[in-house]
């Protein structure tokens, strides 16, 4: 190899560097996964990306007549992610005073997600479609939160950003072309992407449980959840649920650390 395809070889290894990190405390869940983040990725940058991001989809909302249009709707989602957001303490300390956000969209989709910080959106077609209780309101958003509390968006930008420097230096030094760069980045991402996203819905199932738990709502309603999103998508899975793979395992982890954390609920509700 030419010293220029070495020196761009190392360029690359030295801008995709990762750093092991623990994001959260394992709860009575026990998510103890350390994770791997670019150090080209810091939190504060997610953060502030993340808040540019969440403003950007709200002012089109609002332009739109979409955001927050029914007032009960909207202390609904709001008053049940306040009994939620104390109780991210038990997974970071920083959480509870993190810039929180939330906020109700008008869309059929039925979805809701919550980015780096705590910019919580709730779809309306959620609400609506599968007429959730409060319990699995809080399943959906505790779930969610969980994400933002792993950092999994973080996480994921980590890989894009190493995949995509690796590939574009690698394939100029290795003078592999368009089309190696293509095929590089499939085996990246089949490689990489996919057991991670199967890996991030797993914590998220369980701390979103346990969230639940600590909060006073019942945590065996994530089973009833998913149980309605798969009804609702009959041969194909609803918006929410494409990145969300549904199958008996998942349910049966779901049934299990429910049960783990029953002891939280009857402590919260007892308070």
């Amino acid at each position: 190899m030419k010293f220029s395809a070495w020196f761009c070889l190392f360029a690359a290894m030295a801008l995709t560097a990762c750093e092991t990190v623990q994001t959260t405390q394992g709860g009575v869940v026990g998510v103890e996964r350390r994770q791997s983040m670019s150090s080209l990725v810091s939190s504060s940058q997610m953060d502030r990306s993340a808040a540019q991001a969440y403003r950007q989809v709200t002012a089109e909302a609002g332009r739109k007549d979409q955001l927050n249009r029914d007032p009960a709707q909207v202390e609904r989602v709001r008053g049940i992610a306040s009994r939620l957001i104390p109780s991210t303490a038990a997974f970071r300390a920083d959480a509870p005073n993190w810039n929180w956000e939330v906020n109700v969209i008008s869309s059929d989709e039925v979805n809701a997600w919550c980015m780096p910080g705590g910019k919580i959106a709730v779809y309306t077609g959620l609400l609506t479609k599968l007429n959730p209780t409060d319990d699995e309101l809080a399943a959906v958003m505790g779930h969610e939160i969980a994400h933002a509390l792993r950092e999994h968006g973080r996480e994921r930008a980590s890989e894009q950003m190493a995949q995509q420097i690796g590939v574009s230096v690698l394939s100029t030094a290795l003078g592999l072309g368009d089309l190696g760069a293509q095929l590089t980045q499939t085996v990246l991402d089949v490689t990489l992407a996919l057991p991670h996203s199967r890996t991030h819905e797993t914590e998220a199932d369980r701390i979103g449980v346990e969230l639940a738990a600590r909060s006073g709502f019942d945590p065996r309603a994530a089973v009833s959840l998913w149980q309605k999103m798969g009804k609702l998508g009959g041969s194909k899975p609803v918006e929410w649920m494409s990145t969300h793979p549904s199958d008996q395992t998942r349910i049966r982890d779901l049934q299990s650390y429910s049960e783990r954390v029953i002891p939280l609920y009857g402590a919260a509700r007892r308070r």
